[in-house]
Parts: C-alpha cells; sequence; structure tokens
C-alpha cells in the first residue's frame, strides 16, 4: 500500500512529471533538428546555439525531474542552474538578433516560456523542498 501513497504534495509530482517529459520532448525535438537534415529544413532560421542548448538542457531537465520527484535538495539548485543559463542564452540570443542575425519568432516565444517555467518550477522547488529540510 505504501507504493500507492504519495508522501509529498500531489500538484508538486505534477512539476516533477511535467519537467521530466519537458526534457525528454526537448530532446527530442531539438536532437531532431540537430541530426536530421529534413527537420533542420523545417525549422527555418534556427540558431545553432540555441538548439544546442536546449538540446543538452533537456537531459538535465530530465535529472532535475527525477531529483524533484525524489524530493532531492540538490534538484533546486539544479533548477536554479537551468534557470539562469536559460536567462543567459536567452540574452545572448537577444545579443545575435540586436546584431543582425536571422531567427525564428517561435524561438523567441519558445526560449521566453522555458525562463519562465524554469523560473516557476525552481520557485515552487524552493518553497516546498528547501524551506522543509
Amino acid at each position: 500500500m505504501t507504493l500507492l501513497r504519495w508522501p509529498y504534495p500531489l500538484w508538486f509530482g505534477g512539476i516533477a512529471l511535467f519537467a521530466v517529459l519537458f526534457g525528454l520532448l526537448t530532446i527530442s525535438s531539438g536532437g531532431a533538428v540537430l541530426f536530421n537534415q529534413a527537420a533542420r529544413q523545417g525549422a527555418g532560421n534556427y540558431v545553432e546555439f540555441v538548439v544546442w542548448f536546449n538540446f543538452l538542457a533537456g537531459f538535465a531537465y530530465v535529472i532535475a525531474g527525477i531529483g524533484l520527484w525524489r524530493w532531492q535538495r540538490w534538484a533546486v539548485w539544479l533548477s536554479l542552474v537551468i534557470a539562469v543559463a536559460t536567462l543567459l542564452v536567452f540574452m545572448a540570443f537577444g545579443i545575435y538578433i540586436l546584431s543582425g542575425g536571422s531567427y525564428e519568432l517561435r524561438t523567441v516565444t519558445a526560449m521566453s516560456g522555458r525562463a519562465l517555467i524554469w523560473s516557476l518550477i525552481t520557485v515552487a522547488a524552493y518553497l516546498k523542498i528547501s524551506r522543509s529540510s
């Protein structure tokens, strides 16, 4: 019976599962653009350093999600690192755009979403894991 009892808030389990699924989707979509010619052509004016970052960050998303699921304090810090790194890459992307680089508007939207999502996950993880330890 203990396997069926989740000792933490149910919504937090949803956040952890979301992080893992988001990571797997990020790895899949980034990997397709990086390693599949047809997907690369379909991506339009993709920015290679942003795609590489997102692809590699996807693995960190999965690890963070597993850590959050297991209520591990290090997952709070990993979530923070992901959020800060995403914001830094987003800033570099902004500089790239301002210097006249080609890009897709969906990349701006996606990076905005990623920055917001990981900022919110970090806050939730801090409030639920760090403060309860």
